[in-house]
């Protein structure tokens, strides 16, 4: 693991309490939805944790993000509650979005998460937009667009890509390329290298090992200092991989990938077992150091589901509440 001179003891392990944070919730979120206690689907984001945490910790509170319908670990890495997360996922009255939203549609403004979006592909317009908008205040925040492999099929990512490299926009597109696109390969639908889609449009592009938390942030953080000076648009590839199926209910999974394959992910690259043993080795952490961390984190998860489950549902009268804008008190266009 490449180590950050930038970073200290306190990084590494607020990066590996992040993690592991994710992973927790996201453990917690599965068996909700098996116990029949969550409504709708979810979509997993164990085993790519350290793209989140890498990229989100090179970003400061002003900073944005756009997520996408697999994006519980977009949130947790950029701020949010597992309190307010699980009473987003049951459709409780304390959630982000007061339980309208729920997974796919998690949107955390204060911590500077523009939401989540079940559209594939859906958020690069957004992002884009939000990267504009700094530049044109003449502020020096960068967005980040995460999105997956399946994303770079999309028309839309290619119509705002153009523009971010014309306008010199401070805008990071984050590809995670966990190798399938639902079901499907993403060798056998996607000709050429992904980072090319970007070279075509004169922006720098990276591919970077996403089970590499260290190595994500590193590469992160001199692209953020880089947008602040007007060196954006930036596109990163990160390799990476899910280790549930496409959504919770994707359990039939050896139709497009082996038992083996997912063994040895989990087994030889797993993010947060890496920074783990590196912070055994570098003397950060002991293993005993590591386990309380890890019990402490599973306590917070299962005191905020408890609480999410006892929390009310938004009242009836709520039922077109946030879903107009009124016009007449809508902010003035940029420029306008």
């Amino acid at each position: 693991m490449p180590d950050n001179t930038n970073r200290n003891a306190d990084d590494y392990l607020r990066m590996y309490r992040q993690m592991v944070r994710i992973r927790t919730f996201e453990d917690n979120a599965n068996r909700l939805y098996l116990s029949a206690k969550m409504p709708g689907l979810t979509h997993m984001y164990s085993g790519e944790e350290a793209v989140a945490v890498g990229i989100c910790e090179a970003l400061r509170p002003t900073d944005r993000i756009t997520s996408t319908h697999r994006g519980h670990g977009h949130c947790v890495a950029k701020g949010a509650s597992f309190k307010e997360m699980f009473c987003e996922l049951l459709g409780k009255a304390e959630g982000y979005c007061r339980g309208k939203g729920g997974s796919m549609h998690i949107a955390d403004q204060a911590n500077g998460n523009l939401g989540a979006n079940a559209i594939v592909g859906g958020s690069m317009g957004i992002a884009t937009g939000s990267a504009l908008a700094a530049k044109r205040l003449g502020r020096d925040d960068v967005t980040v667009c995460f999105f997956g492999d399946g994303a770079t099929a999309q028309g839309l990512m290619y119509e705002v890509m153009n523009m971010a490299a014309l306008w010199s926009l401070p805008v990071i597109y984050a590809c995670e390329n966990n190798m399938y696109s639902e079901y499907t390969k993403t060798e056998e639908i996607a000709a050429g290298e992904i980072t090319a889609r970007a070279s075509a449009f004169g922006i720098e592009a990276h591919r970077v090992d996403g089970q590499d938390v260290l190595e994500v942030n590193a590469l992160t953080e001199r692209l953020v200092e880089r947008c602040r000076r007007g060196g954006g648009p930036f596109f990163v590839e990160l390799m990476t991989y899910r280790y549930h199926g496409h959504h919770v209910g994707d359990i039939d999974r050896e139709y497009y990938r082996s038992k083996e394959e997912e063994r040895d992910w989990k087994e030889n690259r797993d993010p947060i077992s890496r920074l783990g043993a590196w912070l055994v080795e570098q003397n950060i952490a002991s293993k005993d150091e590591i386990r309380a961390m890890d019990g402490k984190i599973a306590e917070d998860a299962a005191a905020a589901v408890e609480h999410a489950l006892a929390a009310p549902y938004p009242p009836a009268g709520e039922v077109d509440m946030h879903v107009f804008t009124d016009i007449r008190h809508a902010a003035p266009v940029i420029g306008g």
